[in-house]
């Protein structure tokens, strides 16, 4: 995303197989994060874990239980339109 959008650098998006193990990777994922510097991330739906957001300001990871991935289809937003076709506004 370096040089396409303001809001990163980078997007990380990954699934997990339930809420707990979803969960659990942020867990991991921000215990990992703070010792390496980066204590004062930003953490977005921890309670349910369905989806985890996890900004450290120049990269943003999302964590998803599969139906919720599927259900936001969040790579199409970012997604890269090919063969020089537009979509309609």
């Amino acid at each position: 995303m370096k040089g396409k959008s303001p809001v990163a650098d980078a997007l990380v998006v990954a699934s997990g197989r339930s809420q707990r193990h979803v969960g659990a990777m942020a867990d991991h994922l921000l215990r990992a994060l703070k010792e390496a510097g980066y204590g004062k991330c930003r953490v977005e739906g921890m309670p349910h874990a369905d989806w985890v957001l996890i900004d450290t300001g120049d990269v943003i990871v999302h964590l998803f239980r599969p139906e919720v991935r599927a259900f936001y289809n969040i790579e199409k937003i970012w997604s890269v339109e090919t063969g020089g076709h537009r979509a309609a506004n």
